[in-house]
């Protein structure tokens, strides 16, 4: 008890600010307990300005990533996208932020509710030839993070897999999103795809994008078709 999605942590907060009732169990609230956010991203900090406003006590978000520069590091020029330090009007709101930090378990007490997170401190190494950076595990940084309410804001991989997914047979690209040519088409022909579930979990921009691109590709192909 006390473990939730982000997703479900802050519709649960819009619903409450609508004054649209909530079904039992997911009146989520943060008003005086010790939140930690997994995830640094803006997911995470929704849901550190959420937990802010709802009157936490204390409010910790953990990130895997090491902490960025405040400016541009070298390897890193214009007009690539900045890789630097933000920080939102959450934080400045209030909260610790912890980095190169990997939750390694959540710990309960005997009543079955969360009481801290076990971490593990990681070291990034170098960019490799191919782009991607590895961790590893620093030994003796294990330590508890006290929590009696942990949301977890770490990213999604995909959206699920229903029937239009598997009945059609539509292949999966390696992030098991669905596979798509140029024109959005899937492997199935005459059946196109957009959004989240070509993509992943993106901004709502991204989508309205790849749907207008994927409505254009359907026209001409039925009327070549």
């Amino acid at each position: 008890q006390g473990v939730h999605l982000a997703m479900e942590y802050l519709t649960a907060q819009n619903r409450r600010v609508a004054g649209d009732s909530l079904a039992p169990g997911t009146d989520v609230a943060a008003a005086g307990r010790t939140v930690v956010v997994v995830g640094g991203g803006d997911t995470g900090a929704d849901c550190v300005g959420t937990a802010r406003r709802q009157g936490a006590a204390a409010i910790t978000q953990v990130e895997i990533l090491p902490e960025p520069p405040r400016e541009r590091s070298i390897d890193n020029p214009w007009p690539h996208w900045p890789q630097i330090l933000r920080t939102g009007s959450s934080h400045d709101e209030g909260c610790a932020r912890m980095w190169g930090i990997s939750t390694q378990e959540v710990l309960g007490d005997q009543e079955g509710r969360v009481r801290a997170l076990r971490c593990v401190r990681v070291e990034w190494g170098a960019v490799d030839t191919a782009g991607r950076r590895s961790f590893k595990e620093i030994p003796g940084s294990e330590f508890e993070l006290p929590a009696d309410l942990v949301v977890f804001a770490m990213g999604f991989m995909h959206t699920e897999h229903s029937a239009l997914v598997t009945d059609f047979g539509l292949e999966l690209n390696p992030g098991a999103c669905l596979l798509t040519d140029a024109d959005l088409m899937t492997s199935a022909p005459g059946v196109f795809a957009a959004g989240d579930c070509v993509l992943g979990a993106r901004l709502i921009v991204t989508a309205i994008d790849q749907g207008r691109r994927a409505a254009a590709a359907a026209d001409r192909y039925l009327r070549t078709k």
